[in-house]
């Protein structure tokens, strides 16, 4: 279990506001009602599990006038500010596209917005843009398939250039929705060939629930690993389509395949600079309790990949006995970890449950009674 001290996990502020389906969004007591609350929640989830000491910002959800404070929040808090994401999917003007719009004054409007979020990154000292596009087409003709690319490729290096030293812009990719023909960036070879175009400091994002159903996303991440492209995660899970559960929680297996991959390509070295991010919202399960379990998911499903064999699993593809390397790779899947991760836990100061030390805290009852009155965080804040 050696890998769990390089894990680090970032958390989205917007996992604790409200949230919910397409039809309504649901209201819980305790709810953040400013971003430095959703800091205290994030950071509720770091203190008992010792693995996310950092929390993403979504722009302009999270928007303050002072920034240097609101790192110094974080920081008091025990975590650091982390990735900043933009949003260019909520304004009337993005109707039909923000960077690939066919109007280079939208187009400008959404460059924009990245050079407003790189400043913010240049005042907490975060080092990654994350981009996700909602921008695509409904219909068949409906806008050059082509021409769209190339504009992408046009604001992207626009943005890139402003990118610092030591910063990263990483492009996220989604199959459909909401565009229902053809989104922009609908697959890690899209996003692949747009970042390569532009710099070493430019990477692909995988969002594990961004993919058709069989998708092997453990190809893709050892592939973007092989090429030194996969620049973050975003760790969710969903049966059908992009619903954002609880991560591992359709397919544990999936999860425990693409951490051996993420083991397997190195991304877990020390020194590695890939970036592991939760990318959820919790409609049905209270937000803290729902982070806290995910955080715990891809931590045990790590230690299980971790007990791979690789030697013998090896030895046993090499001689081509397949059912010997299967039984390798299932046995470790199959052990129960949570005893050593008990342990691991322990021997650090960290609560050996942490699920049920958060329920015993009393934190949730004392959030309820303190955040009564002003407006609860949701969607768009």
């Amino acid at each position: 279990m050696n890998l769990l001290d390089n894990v680090s996990i970032e958390l989205p502020s917007w996992a604790f506001g409200n949230s919910g389906t397409r039809f309504k969004v649901f209201g819980t007591p305790g709810t953040p009602r400013t971003v430095e609350e959703k800091i205290a929640d994030a950071a509720t989830v770091h203190r008992f599990t010792g693995m996310a000491p950092t929390v993403a910002l979504h722009i302009p959800w999270d928007r303050v006038d002072d920034y240097t404070a609101l790192a110094a929040h974080a920081t008091e808090h025990g975590v650091t500010l982390g990735t900043v994401n933009s949003n260019t999917f909520q304004d009337d003007d993005y109707k039909f596209g923000s960077l690939t719009h066919v109007d280079k004054m939208v187009r400008q409007k959404a460059i924009d917005h990245h050079l407003a979020c790189i400043e913010i990154m240049n005042q907490t000292g975060s080092r990654d843009l994350k981009i996700w596009l909602a921008d695509g087409t409904n219909y068949p003709g409906q806008g050059d398939i082509r021409g769209r690319q190339d504009r992408l490729a046009e604001s992207l290096a626009a943005i890139y250039q402003h990118i610092g030293e030591d910063q990263r812009m990483v492009l996220e990719y989604k199959f459909f929705e909401p565009a229902m023909y053809m989104t922009d960036v609908p697959d890690w070879g899209t996003s692949y060939a747009q970042v390569s175009a532009l710099g070493e400091r430019a990477k692909v994002c995988l969002d594990t629930g961004h993919h058709a159903p069989g998708t092997n996303i453990e190809f893709i991440v050892a592939q973007l690993l092989r090429l030194g492209k996969l620049g973050s995660f975003d760790f969710n899970s969903r049966f059908y389509a992009d619903d954002d559960l609880i991560v591992g929680a359709a397919d544990p297996f999936q999860l425990f395949r693409i951490m051996f991959e993420v083991i397997r390509g190195g991304g877990l070295d020390a020194g590695s600079d890939l970036a592991l991010m939760l990318d959820q919202c919790h409609n049905v399960e209270a937000k803290i309790p729902g982070q806290i379990r995910s955080v715990l998911n891809v931590a045990e499903m790590t230690a299980r990949a971790e007990l791979v064999d690789v030697a013998a699993l090896t030895v046993a593809q090499e001689s081509g006995d397949v059912l010997g390397a299967n039984e390798i790779f299932m046995d470790a899947f199959y052990t129960d970890v949570r005893p050593a991760m008990a342990r691991w836990r322990a021997e650090r100061g960290l609560p050996e449950h942490p699920m049920r030390a958060f329920a015993e805290s009393g934190y949730q009852d004392t959030v309820a009674a303190e955040r009564v009155g002003g407006t609860q965080s949701s969607w768009g804040a």
